[in-house]
């Protein structure tokens, strides 16, 4: 069973590609969305058993986000209530063509942010799990998170439990330490966790904003991704946390908001190699290139989600294989509305198989 740890909040949106000068007042688009559950729905909608541990106010909009999950088949019986603490929420402008899209937070003194580490029954929560995901933005929103966070990775590697994290910078967090800058106070606690964890997970910015760790020839403000040099900035993660056996990292070059090209890298420690997808019919590495996209929200935790899957499966354990399902997996997140990745496995396998003409199946 794999389980996930974090915050999961409502996420508001206007409809479509309205800008919220133009959709209030008046309806917006109301779904759930938060790194880690994202991870654990997009698990379970793949066919594993998923347990999400959370901390939630006592209310029907909570009941409501938890219905859902429970209606995707995540194990939901472990998750805190809280009399004190609210529900966060986060609020999503999607943009269009050379306009970006804009994430507004709204965590302050959410239930997640106020519990303490000891509140969480962790070895409750560890029963029959074989793996744990984390991210590094629940840690973001609060010293608590922090603390909290740190302790069910540590409680983990006692009970021999596989740790994967995805870094997930965020710069609009990393606030609860006014006297430390954001990027500082990521590295600082993040370095602490990593001490910990077998898979890391990251995208083309992550390793720069949280390691310092920079990869040569790329320029990701402006679409430039030099591939092959991320295989040296995963060689320098796992020197520098010896642990880590495995280091994901995905490869997005933004043309515009509608248009990205989307890889990812996979470096095996067991192998001294790495692994790049897609790959063409001469085996080199030629991205998906995505027009017209629906909703990138949620695509680094598909691609999460897709590897977890891809590594713990008899069909797609080699480095090669899983790495592939992953980015066929968080590409087709591409097409998919809201944080949680409407996908089957059927479906991941075929676009990895070289199926990307989406012509309709009868």
């Amino acid at each position: 069973m794999f389980l996930a740890f974090g915050e999961i909040m409502a996420r508001i949106a206007p409809p479509g590609h309205l800008r919220w000068q133009q959709s209030l007042p008046g309806s917006v688009e109301v779904t759930w969305g938060g790194g880690e559950a994202n991870v654990c729905a997009s698990l379970a909608l793949l066919g594993n058993e998923t347990r999400y541990l959370t901390a939630l106010p006592r209310h029907p909009i909570a009941e409501s986000l938890v219905a859902t999950l429970r209606g995707l088949g995540v194990d939901t019986s472990q998750i805190l209530w809280r009399e004190q603490g609210r529900l966060g929420l986060y609020f999503v402008e999607k943009g269009a063509n050379q306009r970006s899209s804009t994430v507004i937070y709204d965590r302050e003194n959410s239930a997640v942010s106020l519990a303490v580490a000891g509140e969480y029954d962790f070895a409750k929560a560890f029963d029959g799990v074989h793996w744990l995901h984390i991210t590094g933005i629940t840690p973001s929103i609060s010293e608590h998170a922090c603390e909290a966070n740190l302790a069910i990775v540590q409680q983990a590697k006692q009970a021999g439990v596989t740790v994967s994290c995805d870094l997930n910078f965020r710069k609009k967090l990393w606030r609860w330490r006014p006297s430390i800058e954001p990027r500082q106070l990521a590295r600082d606690c993040m370095s602490q966790v990593l001490q910990s964890v077998d898979l890391v997970i990251g995208n083309e910015e992550d390793a720069a904003d949280v390691l310092d760790l920079h990869a040569e020839g790329t320029d990701v403000a402006h679409g430039r991704i030099n591939a092959a040099a991320y295989e040296q900035v995963a060689r320098r993660i796992i020197d520098r946390f010896p642990q880590v056996s495995r280091v994901a990292i995905t490869l997005r070059e933004s043309i515009s908001a509608d248009h990205n090209n989307w890889g990812a890298l996979l470096f095996d420690k067991s192998h001294d190699q790495a692994f790049l997808a897609p790959l063409n019919a001469g085996g080199d590495y030629e991205p998906y290139e995505m027009r017209n996209i629906i909703d990138r929200v949620g695509a680094g935790d598909s691609f999460a989600a897709g590897l977890l899957h891809a590594l713990n499966s008899s069909s797609y354990a080699d480095s090669q294989n899983a790495i592939d399902f992953a980015v066929a997996a968080s590409c087709l997140k591409h097409s998919v509305q809201g944080d949680f990745n409407y996908v089957t496995e059927a479906e991941v396998a075929s676009l990895a198989g070289g199926n990307a003409s989406g012509r309709v199946q009868r």
